[in-house]
């Protein structure tokens, strides 16, 4: 049978006509979702876009959800709300779910059913309340992704009646947990750095303290020179070979001295990247400009002295090809690209740009290849080539990679993004032939969702490589993309890293209007913490010289951040899903480890470990890396107190005896 109602009966009629309108669950649940954990709800259909089927019993009309979502809506004059209740029958067998339906924040009803049960029919009065929430819910722990099903559910209104969906916020503060740096100074940042022989070498000495610092280093190897008063090590080093040198930093406070293990050979990029890209928050708007602030801001605002380095633009700076060469030439957005690559060297900082092998860029530029041996580009336009592929976002018959790489590295940069799907080992392999050829380091970062099956050619080709497709601002995307990466976990190690994506902190908004991440604080130190513990590049997305200090305590707190950058290169292992309990753990180079015990659940809950679990003998000295401080020494394991979406990431040592 099919749940039927004679409410229905009523959208027959002309709306002018109606004294009392129905509206339709369905015809509201659209466009707007942002407070999801699964998928999108279904209209008309369960989440799974099957048949909305309940107890053996099919509607027609509804919404399918799956655990855990909750469903805001405006309801602007409704007076009651009625449906049909139950958990699909595509659910798993004994599927449990809480439903309930919260007014403004009070809870008008709620049930707990199980697969097989009847439908349970509400019909709840909603006058004079302004919101509802709509929620299903896992019991327990779980993390089930049931079907839930609000099946023939409708609104009774008057004149008007809800019209769309509303975003859900979720008030929680912008507690700042990273203490100020002390005013002695502090030497943060990597314990290794690689160059190729013969290449320009560049590196900033990350100190905080209070200023004016003057910075040393002793055994340098021959062809570098250390500024005293920047603290910038700069010059060539021809010959293969290894060098500990000891970095010194003094001021009026005191003084930190800290080794630095400079390998000059083929290998670069020993720590993973750190730095700003321009897409997150200008995308299509970026000019020389934007650029050049975020990278004056990186330097004022002290970012530099916790080690971030580069400052990248992304896609749209593309002109046309030029010269003798035909290299790929910067649009009038960037006047003079060489002299914005000398301004932010000047500041210290290193310069990245992107590029892409296809014929035009996603963003409808100039790409690295052509139809023609001129490399003449138009705006786009879709065509087939000769060789029957779609053009331009396909790879043209005329390659510029060698071309462009020299016109980079001339112009001084350091990082190149190179985009496009699916990547292509051919492609890659021409490109990073040709960044090597250039004269110059220029990191390597692959972009986008390169394919598994090919991880060791991506680990031997390039410096970093995108594991997932683009992130977004929002809780399931950030949840999705990060705690999938265990399978990644054995390609990543010094000079070759996993990407998960840019950080989506701060201001963002792919364009000219920006916006407050959706993140909330919690979910903000969930994202920090995570990326640290899988050892990923961190590329702040938005712009720096708007960073409020909320934003820039996630990203100067020198404990957290040394994760990230521990020589050792290892990614943390995922070692425990309990539910929605997961606790990663990182090896780091002195044999201690980093563990995050993060919380996925919609409420707070304890999230421990057990020395036994992680195959380590206690006792152990525990240490909170937010808060950077001691925790004292637990001799079996360690539970704490999670908030919704948080983490609570501690270091652990082998307690003295």
């Amino acid at each position: 049978m099919r749940y039927r109602s004679s409410l229905l009966l009523a959208l027959a009629l002309p709306f002018s006509l109606r004294a009392v309108d129905t509206v339709p669950l369905s015809s509201v649940v659209k466009g707007l979702d942002t407070d999801r954990e699964q998928a999108l709800p279904g209209r008309n259909k369960n989440a799974n876009d099957g048949p909305l089927r309940i107890a053996g019993s099919e509607c027609a009309n509804g919404v399918g959800t799956q655990t855990d979502t909750r469903i805001g809506i405006e309801l602007d004059g409704a007076t009651r709300f009625t449906a049909l209740a139950g958990v699909d029958d595509a659910a798993p067998t004994g599927a449990k779910v809480l439903f309930e339906v919260i007014a403004d924040g009070r809870s008008l009803w709620r049930a707990e059913l199980k697969k097989g049960n009847a439908p349970v029919p509400l019909d709840l009065d909603v006058s004079n309340r302004t919101t509802l929430v709509l929620v299903t819910a896992d019991l327990g722990n779980n993390d089930s992704k049931t079907l839930a099903d609000w099946a023939d559910a409708k609104f009774v209104a008057g004149k008007d009646g809800p019209k769309s969906m509303i975003p859900l916020s979720v008030s929680e503060p912008a507690v700042i947990l990273t203490p100020h740096a002390p005013a002695r100074p502090r030497i943060n940042g990597p314990r290794v750095f690689g160059v190729r022989p013969g290449h320009p070498f560049l590196f900033q000495i990350p100190a905080t303290g209070d200023r004016p610092m003057s910075f040393a280093a002793d055994g340098l190897p021959a062809g570098l020179a250390i500024d005293a008063l920047t603290g910038r090590i700069t010059g060539v080093v021809d010959a293969p070979g290894s060098h500990v040198v000891t970095l010194r930093a003094a001021n009026a406070r005191g003084a930190d001295a800290e080794p630095l293990r400079i390998e000059v050979g083929e290998r670069i990029a020993l720590t993973p990247p750190m730095g700003w890209n321009s897409w997150n928050s200008w995308a299509g708007a970026v000019d020389q400009e934007k650029v050049l602030a975020s990278a004056r801001a990186m330097h004022d605002s002290g970012l530099i002295q916790h080690g971030w380095s580069y400052v990248n633009i992304d896609d749209t700076w593309q002109g046309v090809r030029a010269g003798r060469s035909h290299a790929l030439q910067p649009n009038r957005k960037f006047p003079d690209l060489k002299k914005l690559s000398d301004e932010i060297h000047a500041l210290g900082l290193k310069a990245g740009i992107y590029s892409t092998p296809w014929v035009t860029s996603y963003a409808g530029r100039a790409g690295g290849t052509a139809d023609n041996p001129e490399g003449t580009w138009v705006s786009p336009k879709i065509w087939k080539s000769a060789d029957g592929k779609t053009l331009p976002w396909a790879i043209g018959k005329y390659s510029f990679a060698a071309v462009d790489a020299k016109q980079w590295a001339d112009w001084g940069i350091d990082y190149l993004k190179y985009d496009w799907t699916t990547n292509g080992i051919p492609e890659t392999s021409e490109m990073a032939q040709a960044l090597r050829n250039s004269g110059r380091d220029i990191v390597f970062s692959l972009s986008n969702s390169a394919p598994f099956a090919h991880a060791a050619d991506w680990a031997r080709l390039a410096n970093a490589w995108r594991t997932t497709g683009d992130i977004k601002d929002s809780w399931t995307r950030l949840r999705t993309i990060g705690f999938s990466q265990d399978r990644w976990r054995p390609c990543a190690g010094p000079g070759h890293w996993n990407d998960p994506d840019m950080l989506v902190i701060g201001k963002v908004g792919w364009g000219r209007r920006l916006h407050e991440s959706n993140l909330t604080p919690n979910e903000q130190y969930t994202h920090i913490s995570l990326w640290c513990l899988l050892s990923a590049p961190l590329l702040i997305g938005c712009p720096i010289e708007r960073m409020d200090d909320f934003t820039l305590s996630l990203l100067t707190n020198d404990e957290v951040l040394a994760i990230d950058q521990d020589e050792l290169g290892r990614q943390a292992a995922q070692l425990v899903v309990d539910g929605r309990r997961q606790v990663w753990m990182k090896e780091l180079a002195d044999g201690s480890h980093a563990i995050g015990l993060f919380n996925l659940a919609q409420t707070p809950q304890d999230v421990g470990i057990s020395w036994a679990q992680i195959g380590l003998a206690g006792p152990m000295r525990v240490r909170d890396l937010w808060r950077q401080r001691d925790l004292g020494t637990k001799s079996e394991g360690f539970t704490v107190a999670v908030p919704r979406h948080g983490v609570v990431l501690i270091r652990i040592w082998p307690a003295p005896k």
